[in-house]
């Protein structure tokens, strides 16, 4: 497979010793684009559906979240559609630490669906160091099995590094048994070379996953991005033998953009990525698009919006 990015020693890995690249921006957006461009057919459409399914986190970050809506979504990420279409559970119910204790309630200790919740001062990040551990702490102490948290964009962008990797590796000290996916807020960024180094520090400082955005700020999710970061996770899997999990969040709304993204990931990762377990989509307005494709590949015909229920 031909990389995207044209290799030039930028900043030097802390770990792996990896020389990190410099990003050829009109390589990576014509690649990105070309993905977008293939088309899925039949039986190998309808399982790209459910598979997409299963990897959504559906999530509810608002300010008048109520354990009655976060009930509601866990029941639907339990049972996506009716069961006639056999549709697998969606990956996680993502909410505020503060929910954490409603959704494990309802989920259960052995449920398919996890609970992920955001923490470290979502979306901004720009709170204390101890509070951003406590607010981790309390949240895996809740029941979450995975912790999403922002990376400080302000000291990575003023060249402070070593504090982002610092903070991320105390936060995955913090999580405890969960798993930690390190948010980088690209459209914060600037530059697919800063997309890159930022994926660089969260893998070595301990992330789990890699993700793309908080839903907060736009632009968030891209195929271009996106695909810088798939390449920043093959890279450090070559380097060190470890498999890192990717999530981009936000902005991607409908089936056909989720089956490009899922042949992006295989056509750069191979087929071990494409599970629940190291690649999942942020995106809760995907979901019924993605359910309505599914239908008409059952039945035959569209059904309405309506006959959705909301994420």
């Amino acid at each position: 497979m031909k990389s995207t990015a044209l290799l030039k020693t930028e900043v030097p890995s802390r770990q792996t010793g990896l020389s990190l690249p410099t990003v050829d921006q009109i390589m990576v957006e014509e690649r990105a684009g070309a993905f977008a461009k293939r088309s899925i057919k039949t039986s190998a459409k309808l399982a790209g559906l459910k598979l997409a399914v299963s990897m959504m986190d559906l999530t509810t970050l608002e300010g008048k979240d109520t354990p009655g809506k976060v009930a509601y979504l866990c029941r639907k990420a339990l049972q996506p559609a009716e069961a006639k279409y056999n549709v697998p559970p969606c990956g996680a119910v993502c909410v505020y630490p503060n929910m954490v204790r409603y959704a494990r309630k309802f989920l259960g200790e052995s449920s398919p669906v996890n609970v992920a919740s955001v923490a470290t001062g979502f979306p901004s990040g720009q709170v204390p160091m101890k509070v951003k551990l406590e607010e981790t702490r309390r949240a895996v102490a809740d029941g979450a099995d995975e912790i999403d948290m922002v990376i400080d964009r302000g000291a990575f962008l003023a060249g402070d590094h070593a504090k982002v990797f610092d903070e991320i590796a105390a936060i995955k000290e913090a999580c405890g048994p969960a798993h930690l996916k390190v948010i980088l807020e690209t459209g914060e960024l600037v530059t697919y070379d800063n997309v890159r180094i930022a994926s660089q520090i969260a893998m070595e400082a301990g992330g789990d996953f890699i993700k793309t955005s908080t839903g907060k700020v736009n632009p968030a999710a891209t195929m271009p991005v996106t695909l810088v970061m798939l390449e920043a996770i093959r890279d450090y899997f070559y380097a060190t033998g470890i498999r890192i999990g990717m999530k981009p969040a936000g902005g991607i709304r409908n089936a056909k953009q989720a089956l490009a993204y899922l042949v992006m990931v295989r056509e750069t990762l191979g087929d071990d990525w494409l599970t629940p377990e190291l690649f999942r989509f942020g995106a809760s307005t995907l979901v019924n698009d993605v359910l309505m494709q599914i239908a008409k590949n059952v039945d035959g015909n569209y059904q309405s919006h309506d006959y959705f229920s909301l994420p």
